[in-house]
């Protein structure tokens, strides 16, 4: 009974490492080869290697299964545990196979601000508040809602003019990076589409500063949000040929944008 005890304590020490199983094998085997070749004749011992060699054989191969199984349960826990996170700008609900973290309104700096800050943000419907003080004090940054400005586009863009622009925050599991691609309407290789829209940005003639945002391309509006307060404005962002090189683009035509995401 000691003696295979002694075995599989070996043997497992040996699958811990593959590049010491040749040497504990060798070990073993020369331990029990002198342990009986006192007492067993030549043919009794090399029956015994033969088992042995059988034994560890299908010992080796069962550890190896293990450790496979073990490698893939980790790789696909880790996969699991990855995510990201992205505003779809333009809807007030996610894709069908992201998990919406919340929906909200669109917003940023007025468009004639000196001082605009650049960046629109996704504000939540259910705000909470630290100190306050209520009423403008003229000594801080403003936020205001944003709008759609989609007069100089198509007929089908017609309708959204002054609305107000709504945007949803999206979990996707199971992937890595996200990323938004100016002039495609579909992902490169490796890479699964989120959504697909028109880039939008400030009018150029604005003193606010603003970032090129990809707005999906059937937006949604905000109920009773269709008066004309400005605030932060959404325009379509046209391509201008001189230095951008024409061809590929052309002068005057509207900029598409995917936004797509890679595990």
């Amino acid at each position: 009974m000691t003696k295979f005890y002694l075995v599989l304590v070996l043997l497992l020490h040996a699958a811990h490492g593959d590049t010491q199983t040749g040497t504990c094998k060798d070990m073993l085997q020369g331990y029990l080869t002198g342990q009986l070749s006192s007492a067993l004749g030549a043919y009794q011992v090399e029956a015994l290697r033969r088992e042995f060699k059988s034994f560890t054989d299908v010992i080796e191969e069962s550890m190896k299964k293990l450790k496979e199984e073990v490698s893939a349960s980790k790789k696909d826990k880790d996969l699991g545990n990855r995510s990201i996170v992205y505003t779809i700008w333009g809807k007030k609900m996610c894709p069908s196979k992201a998990i919406l973290v919340y929906s909200g309104f669109a917003g940023g700096s007025h468009y004639t601000d000196k001082g605009a800050a650049v960046d629109p943000l996704c504000l939540p419907r259910d705000p909470e508040w630290g100190n306050y003080k209520s009423g403008t004090s003229g000594a801080g940054g403003y936020i205001y809602g944003a709008e759609y400005e989609t007069n100089a586009f198509t007929n089908h863009y017609a309708p959204f003019l002054d609305h107000d622009v709504p945007c949803a925050v999206c979990l996707v599991q199971n992937r890595s990076i996200v990323k938004v691609f100016p002039a495609r309407k579909t992902c490169y290789m490796g890479w699964k589409l989120e959504y697909q829209g028109y880039l939008m940005a400030g009018h150029f003639n604005h003193k606010a500063g603003t970032t090129y945002t990809c707005v999906d391309k059937n937006p949604d509006t905000l109920q009773g949000g269709h008066a004309n307060k400005d605030g932060y404005l959404f325009y379509f962002v046209e391509g201008r040929c001189g230095s951008l090189k024409c061809p590929p683009y052309v002068e005057g035509r509207e900029i598409v944008c995917a936004v797509c995401s890679k595990a």
